[in-house]
């Protein structure tokens, strides 16, 4: 490993490398903050340039730091305009928009910006020391195993519900899965729910869903509610962009948990940084305690240091399975394996014996990438947050027009525009009766999963016998049980405390 990494170094720090270093990260920072492009887009659109460069090294060095510098600066339109740039920055947006409006932009930046480098960075260690070892592990998943990751994800659903919405909770979280079974089936290649449309067969695009859940109801709130747009909740003025050292200390032990869990199901094929967010933000919310759960949702610094953590580590993770065994964990990655086979490297166990250069190199380059990122994004923070200096009704169009150009884009048809416009008032009227739209985005996100490997499973198995004969998916299927009965019991717990210091009084 020790000689691998010398080579990587020498590789890596090659004046050409650094600047494609530099490039993808501002590449990926700019249009991670535009909401509806991603990097899978711009990915695609730079394997031309990349592969004129004639180095494979440098062409994955290049849309590498593309992949990692998006999902670091999706951060931004989630903070400041409740418009997630990629999906791996929708949990980003659940504290980070309130903390922004509470006139803390530029604090919820800065901490978006060090959780992000931190989780690339540690993620960046774990690859260089765990992936060869990994590769095995990521092999031992099969369709069981990722159908018992999905029920663990939706299991977690009681994370996004304040007091006493559990219940509304698990009722978005059916309509996101309801959502998720239009266009073509996982064992039937037929339409379903479709209406007769053709642009609904390959199913409802997410990053519509995403706008409609998010960025299209605050522009809403904000026309029927004038009053809502003033400077007088601190939406005008950035009074601080740093954080204070008892956040700091509050922020350390999320960024190491979420740094690891987000790495490892980063290393999972098909798991990637959406769900490692949404898991990461879950498990912090429900290891929280008394006044800190209760900030959840309105603020809170570990619940925005935990999916900016856990998404970066994550994506740093994903190129595990893509290097070392040449499955892609995502679309990105996936688009990524298209670039490396143009290249004519065959990506696999023996990339780091055949082309050490390039395996060493793309994860010294991380490094790089994750401190380029770092130290753009820092002496920045205070111009992107003069963003919300603008009297809030001007920026409604500024809103819409993103938000309607990013549905677009998305699918390049006009009924993504229709669907928008739909989901969009239906999310503003959950959000007046006061509904949670997180858990129906996850419900959308894992369903599609769920039922293509549960499908799978029990085409395999002739049944429900997989979850008996696998014992790795009864453990993560009792997992999910735990994480149902845990909440429950705690309150239950609370209650009762409360009862008996009512009844001592």
């Amino acid at each position: 490993m020790l000689e691998g990494i010398f080579i990587g170094l020498e590789a890596a720090f090659s004046v050409q490398n650094i600047l494609m270093v530099v490039a993808g990260c501002l590449i990926g920072t700019f249009i991670g903050m535009l909401p509806g492009l991603g990097p899978m887009s711009i990915i695609a659109i730079m394997i031309p340039v990349a592969i004129t460069l004639g180095d494979p090294a440098a062409a994955l060095i290049l849309l590498a730091g593309v992949y990692y510098g998006a999902i670091f600066g999706g951060s931004t339109s989630s903070i400041l305009l409740n418009a997630p740039g990629v999906a791996g920055t929708v949990a980003t947006s659940f504290d980070g928009y309130p903390m922004a409006r509470k006139g803390q932009a530029g604090k919820a930046l800065t901490i978006a910006a060090v959780a992000s480098f931190a989780g690339g960075t540690i993620g960046a260690i774990l690859l260089m020391i765990f992936a060869p070892a990994l590769s095995s592990v990521a092999l031992l998943f099969h369709s069981a195993e990722y159908f018992a990751l999905m029920v663990v994800g939706l299991s977690a659903i009681a994370a996004f519900a304040g007091t006493g919405q559990v219940a509304k909770a698990l009722m978005m979280t059916i309509l996101g899965l309801i959502l998720a079974t239009v266009g073509e089936g996982a064992l039937f290649n037929m339409p379903r729910f479709t209406m007769g449309m053709m642009d609904l067969q390959s199913g409802i695009s997410f990053i519509t869903l995403a706008m409609a859940m998010f960025a299209l109801p605050e522009a809403m709130f904000l026309v029927l509610n004038p009053a809502r747009g003033a400077s007088g909740e601190g939406s005008g003025k950035i009074t601080n962009l740093q954080f204070s050292r008892a956040e700091g200390k509050a922020m350390i032990p999320v960024i190491g948990r979420q740094s690891v869990q987000g790495f490892f199901i980063g290393v999972l094929p098909g798991a990637g940084a959406t769900i490692a967010s949404f898991l990461g933000y879950a498990v912090e919310r429900n290891i929280a305690k008394g006044d800190e759960q209760a900030e959840f949702g309105k603020g809170s610094v570990k619940g925005l240091a935990a999916p900016e953590t856990a998404n970066n580590a994550a994506c740093t993770g994903s190129f595990v399975p893509l290097l070392t065994l040449g499955i892609p964990g995502s679309g990105t990655t996936a688009i990524l394996l298209g670039a490396l086979i143009a290249l004519n490297v065959t990506p696999g166990p023996r990339l780091m014996i055949d082309t050490p250069e390039i395996f060493w190199a793309v994860i010294i380059s991380m490094f790089i990438g994750n401190l380029v990122l770092l130290i753009l994004n820092l002496p920045l923070i205070p111009y992107i947050a003069k963003i919300l200096s603008i009297p809030r009704n001007y920026l409604i169009p500024f809103i819409l027009f993103f938000t309607l150009m990013g549905a677009y884009i998305g699918q390049n048809n006009a009924t993504e525009l229709l669907l928008l416009v739909g989901l969009g008032v239906m999310a503003t009227i959950f959000r007046f009766a006061d509904y949670p739209l997180a858990p129906l985005l996850i419900g959308f996100i894992l369903g599609t999963m769920l039922e293509d490997n549960f499908a799978r499973s029990m085409q395999l198995y002739r049944g429900l016998d997989f979850i008996i004969a696998r014992p790795m998916t009864l453990g993560l299927l009792v997992l999910a049980g735990l994480l149902v009965l845990l909440p429950s019991y705690r309150s239950r717990r609370a209650r009762k405390r409360a009862e008996g210091v009512a009844d001592g009084d």
